[in-house]
């Protein structure tokens, strides 16, 4: 009967492959908003360019990692504007979420998740406010 049920966990973690990584993606499209609007935008991760918004608002896809985006924003007249992106957890990847995940999938399921990223998440929309220059 315990081996049945070994088997059956196994099958399910096989099939399912990562609970977020079906239900939520190893993708994510982030959207940024400026005030004033118009402005184009740089994300960074790890000191790599990912992207760029040409005029925004607008958005870009993203793969998911548990590395923070760094977005820089830069419009004529205006201070240039820089945002962090913090990577965090997706809903439902947390401790009540690996325990039912170690229990169905043998852990199988959460160690995908957390390799691929699909179990973090970026805030998106993104709302930057951009300063006027100073005038000498």
């Amino acid at each position: 009967m315990l081996v049945s049920r070994v088997f059956a966990a196994g099958a399910v973690a096989l099939v399912m492959g990562g609970c977020s990584s079906i239900t939520q993606g190893t993708t994510q499209e982030i959207f940024v908003n400026t005030t004033p609007a118009g402005a184009s935008c740089t994300l960074k991760r790890n000191g790599a360019e990912l992207n760029s918004i040409a005029n925004t608002p607008g958005g870009v896809t993203v793969d998911k990692t548990k590395h923070d985006i760094i977005i820089t924003c830069n419009k004529a007249g205006y201070q240039e504007a820089t945002y962090y992106n913090n990577s965090g957890w997706e809903s439902g990847s947390g401790a009540a979420g690996i325990a039912l995940d170690v229990v169905l999938t043998l852990g199988v399921s959460s160690a995908i998740d957390s390799a691929t990223g699909a179990d973090n998440k970026y805030e998106s929309p993104v709302n930057i406010t951009m300063l006027p220059e100073e005038k000498d």
